[in-house]
């Protein structure tokens, strides 16, 4: 039985080819961790989180100052969820089908579309990480390129502000923000665009630093109902728990707060009077009875340094013993780039197939991510 599903391969990689899929963008923008194999479901990977450093006067002397101790702070990374697409087939069914389309035909074609159905959800995962963004920019509702290349520089700002590494900036987008960006005249003509794989491939360009890929698995946000909201006391520059008072409904992790010149991602919701902002937190001081407005539904287009979001993938765990499948191997999907487990257990005149994975992601630099809200 060891060759029975190594003679699939051939065959489903020509289906991976006809197979329905969605648009992938935020697998192949983000950061494989290859340190999943070590963690079990729901077991925390510490990925360590270095803070802002202090200069300090340098004074001779005999003996060089008592300083330098530093605290490592770490955001964990689990392995949240494992997770098969099953399918199977009994003998009669199999001898029924062969006399049309084929049973090894369909058979290919259901791998296919597991892989497809566990791409799809962790495009949808890593796009959810667009809650713990640092600060947006944009019209909520309206979708953006609308006439120019404006709306990427300003988030590039964004990043730039905050720090993040500009050597290798990613920017994953809804397919409505896509269509948008390739009816610029000046990205399909190829004088001022400087190539004609935009209006010849459909590719979308690296545009102001940014790798622009599409995807399914954009994230679209409805906000709470918060209304009339000011700050209660003065916060300082830096600071991320926003004390707000006078308002009415709910502000709502994920949201986006108006405050001054500035667009802000809520991570924890509205409770007892407060509220916390992503890092780095305000970029200016605000003082009391500043207006708090909670921006309108959006899309949430995200941009980010690849190393903020980290995805880590593995084959679910099996027990030393084994189990019960009469074969096992790993597939590479080649529009994913993911590694899928797929199983065969022979049962009781009948076939059993698993397409499998396990994985967790975690946006570990909110600084270092922004929204492009559409």
């Amino acid at each position: 039985m060891a060759n029975t599903l190594t003679s699939l391969v051939p065959d489903l990689y020509e289906a991976l080819d006809v197979v329905s899929r969605e648009m992938v963008g935020f697998i192949p923008s983000v950061t494989l961790d290859a340190n999943a194999e070590r963690a079990a479901l729901n077991q925390a990977i510490r990925v360590p989180i270095t803070a802002s450093q202090s200069a300090a006067d340098i004074a001779p002397g005999q003996l060089p100052p008592d300083t330098g101790d530093q605290t490592v702070l770490n955001n964990p990374l689990t392995i949240t969820k494992a997770r098969a697409v099953p399918f199977r087939w009994t003998g009669e069914e199999q001898k029924g089908v062969n006399s049309g389309p084929g049973y090894r035909n369909i058979r290919v074609n259901q791998i296919a579309q597991a892989m497809r159905t566990l791409t799809n959800e962790m495009e949808v995962d890593l796009g959810n990480l667009s809650v713990y963004a640092s600060r947006a920019w944009g019209t909520a509702g309206t979708t953006p390129f609308a006439s120019d290349l404006s709306d990427p520089a300003q988030v590039r700002k964004i990043l730039s502000d905050n720090g993040a590494p500009l050597s290798d900036l990613q920017s994953v987008i809804d397919t409505t923000a896509g269509a948008k960006m390739r009816s610029l005249a000046q990205l399909t003509k190829a004088n001022e665009a400087g190539t004609t794989s935009l209006r010849e491939q459909g590719l979308l360009l690296n545009i102001h630093g940014f790798n622009f890929r599409e995807s399914a698995g954009v994230a679209y946000h409805t906000p709470g109902t918060g209304a009339s909201y000011v700050t209660n006391g003065s916060h300082a520059k830096g600071a991320t728990t926003i004390n707000v008072q006078t308002g009415t409904g709910t502000i709502l992790a994920g949201d986006v707060l108006t405050i001054g010149n500035f667009k802000y991602v809520v991570t924890t919701a509205l409770s007892g009077g407060s509220l916390v902002i992503a890092a780095p937190g305000l970029m200016a001081a605000v003082n009391t009875g500043a207006t708090v407005t909670v921006n309108s539904a959006f899309t949430a287009n995200f941009a980010f340094a690849r190393t903020a979001l980290v995805l880590a993938t593995r084959a679910p765990a099996l027990p030393e013993e084994g189990d019960m499948a009469e074969d096992r191997m790993l597939i590479e999907d080649p529009v994913s780039g993911i590694a899928f487990e797929i199983s065969m257990y022979l049962q009781y005149r009948r076939v059993r197939y698993e397409v499998a994975a396990a994985w967790g992601c975690a946006n570990i630099k909110p600084e270092h991510t922004a929204l492009l809200l559409g």
